[in-house]
C-alpha cells in the first residue's frame, strides 16, 4: 500500500518529454503533426486535395491565390507500465522487498500519467504473461 508520503510526492511528479509523440488521440503534448488543432503553425499555398474548410480567406484575398491555415495538433502518450513478478521480486533488504520497490514506483508512474490525461495500461508477468490490463484514462482506471 502507498503509504501518505511517497502520495504526496507522486502528486509532485509530471510526466513531461521533450520529444515530439506520434499517438492519434488528443492530450497535453505537441506532435510533429499538422492538422486540425488550436495552435498556429503556418499559412501555406492551397494544393489538390486539402480540406477546403482549412482555406484562410483573408491571405486568400490579399494574394489572389488560395492558402490554407496549418495547426499543430496536440497528441496524448501511451504508458504501458511491464512489471517483472517474477521471484526475484521477493529478494531486498529488511525494509522493503524489491517487488515492493517496484509496486511503488509504478503507482508513482501511473498516478503522474493519468494526472497528464495519458492512458496508463499494465502488463505483469513472470516467465509468462499472467495480468493485461489494456491503456485507458481516468482516475477509477
Amino acid at each position: 500500500m502507498l503509504t501518505k508520503d511517497l502520495m504526496e510526492e507522486v502528486r509532485r511528479l509530471q510526466i513531461r518529454t521533450r520529444r515530439r509523440v506520434d499517438d492519434l488521440f488528443a492530450g497535453e503534448y505537441h506532435s510533429a503533426f499538422l492538422g486540425r488543432g488550436i495552435e498556429f503553425a503556418e499559412v501555406r499555398e492551397y494544393a489538390p486535395g486539402d480540406d477546403v474548410r482549412a482555406i484562410d480567406w483573408n491571405v486568400t484575398a490579399r494574394a489572389g491565390k488560395p492558402f490554407i491555415k496549418r495547426y499543430i495538433e496536440e497528441r496524448q502518450l501511451t504508458v504501458m507500465l511491464c512489471v517483472d513478478a517474477s521471484a526475484s521480486g521477493l529478494f531486498g533488504t529488511v525494509g522493503k522487498a524489491k517487488g515492493r520497490l517496484i509496486a511503488e514506483a509504478g503507482a508513482a508512474l501511473a498516478y503522474s500519467a493519468l494526472q497528464n490525461n495519458d492512458r496508463v495500461g499494465l502488463m505483469r508477468f513472470s516467465d509468462s504473461v499472467d495480468l493485461f490490463v489494456p491503456p485507458r484514462k481516468g482516475p477509477r482506471h
